[in-house]
């Protein structure tokens, strides 16, 4: 629970219940290093408004991304035959950035991206601790520990794909909601050309509580549902 947690449920974008979804899927992708407890309150307001929301089931979303990328876009298939239509991708930091390149390899399944504190013009535009915590991990790798982050996602084809995915033009509607209160990542990073931008004032861990993000969210995914419904 967030310190904005308490604003948020006192909000009308959570007290206020819709049945805005009908039933869309919503495939819920935590941050890097962040676990699917960590989304349960957005996971929770998007079923209070009619969607089918479920967990990335990524771990703590750790590891190569050519590989956490096929296991999201299985996750987004089984939704997608679940509910009867193509979902919504709602992604934090860099879980955003994998929701990105599933919407790019599948638009097919995707009805709509959003994208919060996700660094996609630099995946790399880490500040303070966050920056740290990077150089560790690398050098945990390389003296053999598995599951990181591996220096192939950086240097390899790994990094490769992964940068074409995230300059690829999008074919399914997609915000990208970013603050300059961030202080994680660069929110300039944020700004994908290919998404519509909404600021909000808001720290990096505290977006998922964030009444202004949900409201952005709320005036946004019924168009989706609409075309999905098309």
């Amino acid at each position: 629970m967030g310190l904005s947690t308490p604003a948020l449920l006192r909000h009308p974008v959570w007290t206020t219940r819709t049945a805005d979804g009908n039933g869309t899927g919503v495939l819920v992708i935590p941050g890097f290093g962040g676990v699917d407890a960590s989304m349960a309150v957005m996971r929770h307001w998007f079923r209070r408004r009619g969607y089918v929301p479920v967990r990335a089931r990524l771990g703590m979303n750790l590891g190569c991304t050519d590989v956490l990328v096929a296991r999201l876009e299985r996750r987004a298939e089984e939704l997608a035959g679940r509910t009867g239509g193509p979902v919504v991708l709602v992604g934090h930091s860099r879980g955003g950035m994998l929701g990105r390149l599933v919407a790019v390899r599948r638009p097919d399944i995707v009805s709509g991206l959003a994208m919060f504190g996700s660094p996609v013009l630099d995946p790399l535009d880490a500040r303070g601790l966050a920056r740290q915590i990077l150089r560790v991990l690398l050098r945990l790798s390389a003296f053999g520990v598995r599951g990181l982050l591996d220096q192939d996602c950086l240097t390899g084809s790994c990094r490769d794909a992964t940068a074409g995915g995230l300059a690829a033009p999008l074919q399914v509607p997609a915000v990208a909601i970013y603050s300059r209160e961030d202080g994680v990542v660069g929110w300039r990073s944020c700004q994908d050309p290919e998404a519509e931008w909404v600021e909000v004032s808001s720290s990096h861990t505290g977006m998922g509580t964030d009444p202004a993000l949900y409201t952005a969210l709320a005036t946004r995914l019924p168009r989706w549902v609409a075309v999905r419904r098309r």
